[in-house]
């Protein structure tokens, strides 16, 4: 199995645990003398079986995330840049929302708001940073399409 094929595994599975999730806490109570639609101890085992499932392909997705390298950098490696680098674009891009906003003035004698920094030099590093972003997600992607999970 490839690793793209576990971790879209594992999104089926923990968007079925969600809804497990959902089942159990429905089923949790009724009214006496009555019958819940669904059997908790079963929805429980059910519960069981599938975080054990959850457990195992995340154990083999991180092994094969660190044991995987790619020009000198180890898969988790470059997961992580992406996570720290896709937070700072995300920040800066609020800032310069911010920064860039314009403040409307009915008279000269309202008080001038400016920016604090030079939006356009600013927005440069932005996208450079963005580009930076695509290009390790490829990079990312590829490697998830063509290595193997490790068993």
């Amino acid at each position: 199995m490839k690793l793209a094929e576990a971790l879209i595994n594992r999104a089926d599975a923990q968007k079925r645990l969600a809804a497990l999730e959902t089942r159990l806490i429905n089923n949790a109570r009724v009214q006496e003398g009555e019958k819940p639609a669904e059997d908790p101890t079963e929805l429980l085992k059910e519960l069981s079986a599938l975080t054990q499932q959850i457990e195992d392909l995340l154990i083999r997705i991180n092994l094969t995330n660190s044991r995987t390298v790619d020009q000198g950098d180890t898969l988790t490696a470059l997961l992580s840049r992406r996570d720290a680098k896709g937070e700072e674009l995300r920040i800066l891009k609020n800032f310069l929302e911010t920064a860039s906003s314009l403040t409307h003035r009915s008279t000269r004698s309202e008080i001038r708001i400016v920016s604090t920094v030079n939006v356009a030099q600013l927005q440069k590093q932005a996208d450079h940073l963005a580009a930076e972003l695509r290009g390790l997600d490829v990079r990312i992607q590829a490697l998830n399409w063509t290595t193997e999970l490790i068993e």
